[in-house]
């Protein structure tokens, strides 16, 4: 069945047989507090960023890849938004962050930081660290980026918004101001 678009929050009962968990209907009252205008498509849960080329298909533009990262003591967490087309290289991010080593961060802190599940990986998680406990980082590469999505707090569905919306309306609602990087393309070592 091909994906379809919606433009307004999916109602408490569910559209296509999606019913929305409580996390993901906070995250769209956010936007619709916000005026934030955004489209969203229901699927199957999306566990890789291969598992994502289908939304990518039904949007026009690849999703961007969201990793929850700590330092090695577990007492600073971040969240990066890269291009889901970059490799990860926890070296070259630590070395511009000027700490000695990155590390995914765990299961546990996730939940309790940003109410999110392996999987399900969002900066619209960051509605839920109101104490701004996780450090957004954003690679430069996506403010080049026209359209921003990634999942409403669950991986069965995913939402697209203007990246220029997402970074100047969205995260300052949110308190969290993001740290600009520069990670290095794949050819670039």
């Amino acid at each position: 069945m091909p994906l379809k678009l919606y433009h307004s929050a999916p109602p408490t009962e569910g559209v296509d047989g999606h019913i929305p968990l409580e996390k993901e209907r906070d995250t769209f009252a956010w936007l619709d507090r916000l005026e934030s205008p955004y489209d969203w498509t229901a699927h199957e849960p999306l566990m890789t960023m291969e598992a994502c080329e289908l939304v990518e298909e039904v949007f026009g533009f690849p999703i961007c890849k969201n990793l929850f990262l700590c330092n090695q003591q577990k007492t600073v967490y971040y969240l990066l938004l890269m291009p889901a087309d970059k490799p990860f290289r926890t070296k070259y991010l630590s070395h511009e962050l000027g700490i000695a080593r990155l590390s995914f961060g765990g299961e546990e802190a996730l939940s309790e930081l940003l109410n999110l599940t392996p999987g399900s990986v969002s900066a619209m998680g960051l509605i839920f660290d109101k104490e701004q406990k996780v450090r957004l980082l954003l690679d430069e590469a996506l403010l080049n980026c026209e359209w921003f999505g990634c999942h409403p707090c669950i991986n069965t569905a995913t939402l697209r918004m203007k990246t220029d919306v997402f970074v100047n309306r969205f995260l300052p609602s949110t308190g969290h101001y993001p740290t600009y990087v520069r990670l290095l393309p794949d050819d670039a070592e």
